[in-house]
């Protein structure tokens, strides 16, 4: 199974014990957008305060993740941007405004043409991605 997984998902794996860690195992390919390394790095000091790994440390695991998932260019999926922005048509504007901040990651599945790995509610307002859940791929993978 392929996916595309969001930030949120991602920054779970430097935590101790992560799921993500153990539900990943069972995964073909992991992809997120190259931007998502920028939100990981940006945030680098509150995660590091939250989950108590040294500086070293987190190094370690961010070059860990970089060699679990890839992260894709824009260039590879921008075309797929009208074509993300038309499933949040039937929106509120206040979802809508929402959903359009991470249309990076409904651009690419649809490029990849493969679901997406988040715990955003919003997300399962349209029906043309799949968006799993953790729990849901806990309970997918067993």
């Amino acid at each position: 199974m392929k996916l595309v997984v969001d930030s949120n998902v991602l920054f779970t794996f430097f935590w101790k014990d992560s799921v993500f860690l153990n539900t990943v195992k069972h995964l073909s390919a992991l992809f997120a957008p190259e931007m998502v390394l920028g939100e990981i790095k940006k945030y680098n000091q509150d995660l590091l305060t939250k989950t108590r790994l040294s500086q070293k440390e987190f190094d370690k695991k961010l070059e860990e993740l970089v060699q679990r998932v890839e992260f894709i260019p824009l260039e590879e999926y921008q075309s797929q941007f009208r074509e993300a922005k038309v499933l949040s048509k039937d929106f509120s504007e206040r979802d809508k405004d929402e959903f359009l901040k991470d249309i990076d990651l409904f651009a690419l599945a649809l490029k990849l043409k493969c679901a997406i790995w988040s715990n955003d509610k919003l997300f399962k307002k349209q029906s043309t991605v799949p968006v799993f859940s953790t729990e849901e791929m806990i309970n997918l993978l067993g």
